[in-house]
């Protein structure tokens, strides 16, 4: 279906930005209209059919997810996109969640914005065709199993998968996404297929088919396919009636949320693992605070110093936390503006040894740093490729030895920089290595104990070089040293 005139909603709180969105949109023939704040736009949205809204997440009188959730409630076949200048992990997951197409942020140019519009009304076609396929679907299911046509089509580039199952109990059509999503080498035709089913899809079919009067109504139910979260469907059972109102079977729509489900143990992890590593400093410098405070302890002044220096130590190591963890959401959500220039490698490194000249000092390490051959420079961010050899060069200093030794060397091939750094260190063990570039991950032994840190560095480096199309890799043994190696593309 064409939409020569595709209906556009635009909910901003900023006038000019409206008036240039809707000056740009007019001229590329949409027919759009404009929202002030979230009261006019739900009005606005609520009575009218549109192809496409687009809401600010931050409006003056209402949350975007507020507007976002009240329209999808009354037209939930429009397309919603969201956009913001303060996104985050959480909104643009929760966006989703309440039925938003897309989510991007602003400042966007007219390009960008146009880019998206067109997408939503791709999307827009897409569920238009589905609305009609639906219909045609119910008057004859039969029919559709054995259609080769444009709707059969449609139903094959669906990526949730689909089921229709008679009154008869058997499958009367199915498209390919059912056999990834149900983990099946084949189906056939005629086939009884509820007893192959896993057994809570089966038994919400089973109770539909056997209601002498089924409600209309839609049954959901989550699904294990593989083992240890790898495969989570979504399978939801409704019936199907003759365009008389009789009842002709059973449609199942399968979906696979195994991302979703994998977003919430991982947030739920994450949240539990930084409170666990603010908890400890917190109550130790709340312990010192109680001491000091006390008018019935008598606490000797070099004592006194002594616990405010181990308080400042722990809230030292409590603000690199937080630091590091906003580096990391900076850089999951693109929030970082990058500022590529051309810059050499050797002098990154010698100013990342010169911070870190005194505790080379102190465990009277020595540095070898190697340039056998010009080493040609690189456009990239500064602070992105200072931030990965700091951190590199800092644990190869934390988790040396006394007396030992740091090397510094260079590969050039016609792709790539690399630039690996080994140290005499405690090295790492084989399952160790697996885990290494994994937020908060630190190997403990009896070496390590003593070492302080947030274990969040690494993670911060695989970032950050994935993000400059680079490659990290490490090769350790323990109780000998670890050698990184990065990989920069320069061509």
């Amino acid at each position: 279906m064409d939409i020569d005139y595709p209906k556009i909603l635009f909910i901003d709180d900023e006038k000019g930005l409206r008036l240039g969105t809707e000056k740009l949109l007019k001229k590329k023939k949409f027919d759009v209209i404009c929202a002030e704040n979230a009261e006019k736009g739900i009005s606005l949205g609520s009575q009218n059919d549109f192809d496409v809204v687009l809401i600010d997440l931050n409006l003056p009188d209402k949350n975007g997810l507020i507007v976002l959730k009240e329209l999808v409630s009354k037209k939930p076949n429009s397309v919603y996109i969201i956009f913001t200048a303060y996104g985050t992990y959480e909104s643009a997951i929760q966006a989703a969640k309440l039925g938003a197409f897309n989510y991007f942020t602003k400042p966007f140019t007219p390009k960008e914005l146009l880019h998206q519009i067109e997408k939503g009304i791709r999307q827009r076609k897409l569920i238009i065709e589905s609305l009609e396929l639906k219909k045609e679907r119910e008057r004859n299911l039969t029919t559709i199993a054995h259609e080769k046509s444009r709707l059969n089509t449609i139903i094959e580039a669906i990526s949730s998968g689909v089921l229709l199952i008679n009154k008869e109990r058997k499958l009367v059509y199915y498209n390919k996404a059912c056999l990834q999503k149900l983990n099946f080498d084949e189906l056939k035709i005629e086939d009884e297929i509820i007893e192959k089913l896993p057994a809570n899809i089966a038994k919400l079919v089973n109770e539909i088919l056997a209601s002498e009067n089924p409600k209309g109504k839609s049954y959901t139910t989550e699904v294990e396919i593989h083992p240890n979260n790898e495969l989570i469907i979504e399978a939801t059972c409704t019936r199907v009636p003759h365009p008389d109102g009789t009842f002709a079977g059973v449609v199942v729509v399968l979906k696979n949320i195994t991302g979703l489900k994998q977003i919430e143990t991982i947030k739920s992890q994450f949240v539990s693992m930084v409170a666990h590593e603010l908890k400890t400093p917190l109550a130790a410098v709340l312990g010192y605070l109680d001491i000091l405070t006390n008018d019935s302890l008598v606490v000797p002044l070099d004592k006194q110093k002594q616990y405010l220096q181990r308080s400042l130590l722990r809230l030292k190591g409590s603000l690199d936390l937080v630091n590091d963890l906003l580096d990391i959401s900076r850089i999951d959500t693109n929030h970082i503006v990058k500022q590529t220039e051309f810059v050499s490698i050797p002098e990154v490194i010698k100013s990342c040894l010169d911070i870190l000249e005194l505790e080379i000092k102190k465990k009277s390490i020595s540095i070898n740093h190697n340039k056998i051959f010009e080493i040609p420079e690189i456009k990239i961010d500064r602070n992105d490729i200072t931030k990965i050899f700091s951190n590199l060069l800092s644990n190869a200093v934390k988790y040396n030895i006394e007396n030992g030794k740091i090397n510094i060397n260079y590969l050039l091939n016609k792709n790539f920089i690399s630039v690996s750094i080994s140290d005499t260190g405690i090295g790492l063990k084989d399952d160790e290595k697996q885990n290494l570039f994994q937020q908060f991950y630190r190997a403990k032994n009896k070496h390590t104990k003593l070492v302080s840190g947030t274990g969040l560095g690494l993670s911060i480096v695989k970032r950050l070089v994935d993000a400059n199309q680079g490659k990290i890799n490490v090769e350790s043994v323990y109780n000998e040293g670890s050698n990184f190696t990065v990989h920069f593309p320069f061509k």
